[in-house]
């Protein structure tokens, strides 16, 4: 599944500033469909005013009178939603792990796939989160653990934007990779044979610095770039001192 295959669908919502939030955060990610379900108050004004530079994804949101209508042509309804009970599903999935099963779906621009919210207040109701295959909710604090409507959709669209963008598994460039051990382990001989250029090892001690800058060296994750600025840095050192 890709990210063009995703339809975020609100449910009855009420509050114009919550539906342009949600403009923005979809644009933010990548995600480019929304739809709505019996909307109350949509003040187009105060909608765009909060789009910032997304008005593209409110002019072309689609409108539907019943969320089973919303839902007609998608092959997977994930529902939002924190509450639990006996008419409730039993299984819910965190963000990262709806936007990883969304990964695996074989969903198409056809038939596809909808995260589904409730209104502001009420949430999803039974009947709405029954239409819907599967459950979702994002853990928070127990204390207050409700979040705004446009606050939750951009938790989920970074999560879906993470797993299911065109980049996703292509290596990105300033990504953190740490170099292998034996990268580790030529460095610090670089840095002892360096030190050994200047007479710096009196006595039998070469080795136990060696495994002590690999330890040190290990420990900090060093990429390729920091190892091999490192080696230069000695490498220079002990080239002057041994001019003088």
């Amino acid at each position: 599944m890709k990210l063009k295959d995703v339809r975020i669908v609100l449910c009855r919502p009420s509050e114009p500033g919550n539906v342009g939030a949600v403009c923005r955060a979809m644009k933010n990610m990548g995600l480019s469909s929304l739809r709505l379900v019996a909307p109350l108050n949509m003040d187009d004004e105060l909608i765009r005013a909060r789009t910032v530079h997304a008005e593209d994804i409110w002019e072309g949101a689609l409108y539907f009178e019943t969320l089973r209508e919303a839902l007609a042509d998608c092959s997977l309804a994930i529902g939002t939603s924190r509450r639990r009970g006996k008419r409730r599903k039993d299984i819910s999935l965190a963000p990262r792990e709806a936007a990883l099963y969304l990964k695996n779906y074989p969903a198409t621009e056809n038939f596809p796939a909808a995260l589904v919210f409730g209104n502001e207040r009420t949430g999803l109701e039974n009947e709405e989160l029954a239409l819907c295959t599967l459950s979702s909710h994002i853990p928070a604090n127990d204390a207050f653990p409700s979040l705004n409507l446009s606050h939750a959709v951009q938790v989920y669209a970074y999560e879906l934007a993470v797993a299911l963008s065109p980049d996703a598994d292509k290596p990105q460039r300033g990504k953190w990779e740490p170099v292998p051990q034996r990268t580790i382990d030529e460095l610090c001989t670089s840095i002892c044979d360096s030190l050994s250029s200047i007479g710096f090892y009196t006595h039998t001690a070469r080795d136990e610095q060696h495994d002590f800058f690999r330890d040190i060296f290990s420990r900090a994750a060093l990429t390729e770039f920091e190892s091999g600025h490192i080696q230069k840095i000695f490498r220079k050192a002990a080239r002057l001192t041994n001019e003088q």
